[in-house]
């Protein structure tokens, strides 16, 4: 199947989605044929390459700050690989320990492996003698949908 992209009333692209459901968007009525394959039918529709929406649709999210934090988004942006040696991560560290007033961030978390956990503590990289192998960056949706 070939893929039809998804233009936003305002002529954004949003995304691609499948021939069929670009059909359905037709059938449904939320979206038009902006651009289609010349000569080719599908019932009464001619067969989309472009789709433009009828009423606009808020992308604020895409722009934002970018995605919340979460466990799982600290594994994907990091490979799972561990933030101090590089093997399989399993768990996530705090760069600076909440004992000690560290939060659930992008830039204070790092995916790490059970030994660098224990070994690091409950103290920071610098006094555990231990060197992060990255920078902790706040993820693009892009970046981790990627992943």
């Amino acid at each position: 199947m070939t893929a039809v992209l998804v233009l936003n009333a305002d002529l954004g692209p949003l995304h691609r989605v499948t021939l069929r459901h670009a059909v359905r968007m037709l059938l449904r009525e939320v979206a038009v044929v902006h651009e289609s394959e010349p000569d080719r039918l599908i019932g009464v529709y001619p067969m989309p390459k472009v789709v433009r929406l009828v009423s606009y649709v808020v992308t604020r999210w895409r722009f934002g700050s970018g995605p919340a934090w979460s466990r799982a988004g600290v594994h994907a942006r990091d490979g799972r690989r561990c933030g101090y040696c590089g093997k399989d991560a399993t768990t996530i560290d705090h760069i600076l320990p909440r004992s000690r007033g560290g939060r659930n961030t992008w830039k204070n978390t790092v995916a790490a492996c059970m030994v660098c956990n224990q070994r690091k503590g409950d103290r920071t990289p610098a006094e555990a003698g231990m060197v992060l192998r990255l920078q902790p960056s706040v993820p693009t949706w892009h970046a981790l949908a990627q992943r």
